[in-house]
């Protein structure tokens, strides 16, 4: 089996066509679909089903599919690691990160990342906490910050970063704002929430501190931005339960402390695979973070 083939195979799969994964890779679309063929006769499956509008994947090309673009990445580690020792860093770094993640000033971070290691092509995407750890374990991002969803397993490893207690946010007219008390999950049970997508950590967080209380609430209004949560409570369509540091994003909002939410506390923490599969750009990125220079 020939890296290029997985190359092509990942190509084709991420596409759904022929034509267009050919011309992402500078191939011939013949030479791709030959490729294609010698790898499904190696393994003695078809790896895709073909129709006239597009390709997708049978279950032997969905089993394949992760571990191709982990031998992948791992052979991408390899080089870069090789091109660290000789003391040049170049390569990809590919970074996931949830929206206003706290003890991490991203922007910043990557634009010392970028001046120290300028032939470090990077890339960004923002994801749920959940989504980013499946990138993480699977190879497709050298690392990630996100909320703490999970235990570290063989496939992915965790750095704290940072806690701090969830607050609830509301309209200064609404009568949680007169009580100014600590609130507990039962004080809210006949409240309106905004909150995030179910994958996003804080949504995760509050659903698991209700539920530990035994109170059902009701999530009305569901967001996939910060910003548009913080409107939707400053026209006092619904309250929020947030990590702390999102009160410093909309002063006009009334912040509440929230108890009695056992172990559901707010944790960032960077994700990363096991230590020798850890990419020499994603090492230069936490040492970064951790002197301070982002």
């Amino acid at each position: 089996m020939e890296l290029r083939h997985l190359q092509h195979f990942v190509a084709v799969a991420e596409d759904q066509h022929f034509t267009r994964a050919a011309e992402r890779l500078l191939v011939s679309q013949s030479g791709l679909s030959a490729s294609i063929r010698a790898l499904e006769r190696e393994l003695g499956t078809a790896l895709f089903v073909r129709t006239t509008r597009r390709v997708t994947l049978t279950e032997a090309g969905r089993a394949l599919l992760d571990e191709a673009r982990r031998v992948l990445a791992q052979v991408r580690s390899a080089y870069e690691a090789v091109a660290a020792v000789q003391g040049v860093l170049r390569g990809t770094l590919s970074l996931g990160t949830e929206q206003c993640i706290a003890g991490v000033h991203v922007a910043g971070l990557l634009a010392a990342f970028r001046r120290r290691h300028p032939d470090v092509e990077i890339r960004l995407r923002q994801a749920g906490s959940g989504e980013l750890a499946e990138e993480v374990a699977a190879g497709r991002l050298d690392l990630a910050f996100a909320y703490r969803t999970r235990a570290d397993t063989d496939q992915l490893r965790s750095v704290s970063l940072a806690s701090e207690p969830m607050t609830v946010l509301c309209h200064p007219g609404h009568p949680l704002a007169a009580r100014g008390a600590v609130l507990t999950p039962g004080d809210l049970a006949d409240e309106v929430f905004v909150d995030f997508h179910p994958d996003w950590g804080p949504r995760r967080i509050t659903d698991t501190a209700f539920a530990a209380a035994g109170v059902r609430r009701t999530v009305a209004l569901e967001v996939n931005d910060v910003h548009g949560l913080l409107d939707l409570i400053d026209e006092d369509l619904g309250v929020a339960v947030v990590p702390r540091h999102f009160r410093r994003k909309r002063a006009s909002l009334t912040s509440l402390p929230l108890k009695d939410t056992g172990e559901a506390a707010y944790e960032t923490i960077a994700l990363l695979p096991p230590a020798g599969a850890t990419s020499p750009a994603a090492r230069a990125l936490l040492a970064l973070l951790e002197t301070g220079s982002g």
